[in-house]
């Protein structure tokens, strides 16, 4: 079962979280029970959800959340369901950013609307299970080597500097990575979709379909965003079932929010910068925890720092302040642009016709 262990075994002030290997099973078997019933029934009728379809679902999934989070108060105590909620809301807001890049695989590859939710769907369970693999690989090195706090702090605040500096250029084009155009090379693929078929007989040669590129693409490239999310979730918690059910909360979402905001992300100006902002705080948090546990000799002979710790209830109500003041600004800056487009627009319209006149 899930426990709090409690002072006894745990740092003051803090409670530690015991899974029993059923519990990670049910989580498991429930997660990939969900995910598959999305898959079969996507492949077996594809089409561009509703927007009531869409609401259903993201709300399901939102509020199955929200009421892990109970379950995990009720069962662990408060400050562990303090860090699931922080967790998922920072994993959901760094997914929100991945969203860019789908929207650019997608026109890529030139993916029809009605198999787009198949192809995200299916990338989404690519990413869950290598985000998987990230997750045992970071609880490890933590168990293993404190120091590892050092390293995901720096990496961080150097991920949100340069965040911060490049921004989203919503006119660039999706660049394939070495994986991907190895795999183009290696495969021989027809030029047509054939609906949510990743493999097809032609002429006695078996091809795939350009469905196989997308699913790849949309998988690995999130891989490659998991290298920020997996050490910033680490600065918020170090339970690594808390990690992983909070990114699947995150994930299985996200199909929704691809239809849902599409045209929202383009009036999101300021999610770069808020997300930076949101890194930075935590990579610094995490510097703040290495100096705390600090074992490196070149360090203060070894010893501990004493420094000021962040407690995870501050954190959750920096994320929530950092997201709310990022969407607002952004939206207030849209709505000014545009403003003064119209005005601008109008201005003109009204100096041709006094001219015509």
């Amino acid at each position: 079962m899930i426990t709090a262990l409690g002072a006894a075994t745990a740092p003051p002030g803090t409670e530690s979280l015991e899974v029993s290997g059923a519990v990670w099973g049910v989580t498991l078997g429930l997660a990939a029970a969900v995910l598959l019933f999305d898959v079969v029934w996507i492949a077996r009728r594809p089409h561009r959800p509703s927007t009531r379809e869409l609401i259903v679902a993201l709300g399901a999934y939102v509020g199955a959340a929200v009421l892990f989070g109970i379950g995990l108060w009720w069962v662990a105590g408060g400050q562990l369901a303090t860090e699931f909620y922080a967790g998922w809301l920072t994993e959901y807001s760094l997914s929100i950013d991945n969203l860019f890049i789908f929207l650019l695989i997608m026109a890529r590859f030139g993916v029809p609307e009605h198999l787009q939710q198949f192809a995200l769907m299916v990338g989404i369970i690519i990413a869950i299970v290598l985000r998987g693999v990230f997750i045992w690989l970071g609880a490890t090195a933590i168990d293993a080597f404190s120091w590892v706090f050092y390293l995901f702090g720096i990496f961080l605040i150097y991920t949100a500097v340069r965040l911060a500096l490049d921004g989203h250029d919503d006119d660039e084009e999706y660049r394939e990575n070495r994986f991907m155009r190895l795999m183009e090379r290696r495969f021989n693929s027809t030029p047509e979709y054939h609906g949510t078929r990743v493999l097809v007989r032609i002429d006695g040669r078996r091809l795939v379909t350009p469905m196989f590129f997308v699913i790849l693409a949309l998988g690995t490239t999130d891989l490659l965003f998991a290298l920020d999310s997996i050490p910033a979730i680490y600065g918020l918690t170090r339970e690594p079932y808390i990690v992983l059910v909070a990114n699947i909360f995150a994930l299985m979402g996200l199909r929704q929010l691809y239809f849902l905001i599409g045209g929202l992300l383009q009036r999101l100006v300021y999610l770069g910068l808020g997300l930076a902002v949101l890194l930075l705080f935590i990579g610094v948090k995490l510097i703040l925890h290495a100096l705390h546990e600090n074992e490196l000799p070149f360090i203060n002979g070894g010893r501990p720092v004493d420094v000021p710790q962040v407690p995870v209830i501050v954190s959750l109500a920096a994320i929530v302040a950092i997201l709310g003041v990022t969407t607002v600004a952004s939206l207030l800056r849209t709505r000014r642009d545009r403003s003064r487009a119209a005005a601008t627009e109008g201005g003109g319209s009204a100096e041709g016709e006094t001219a015509e006149q």
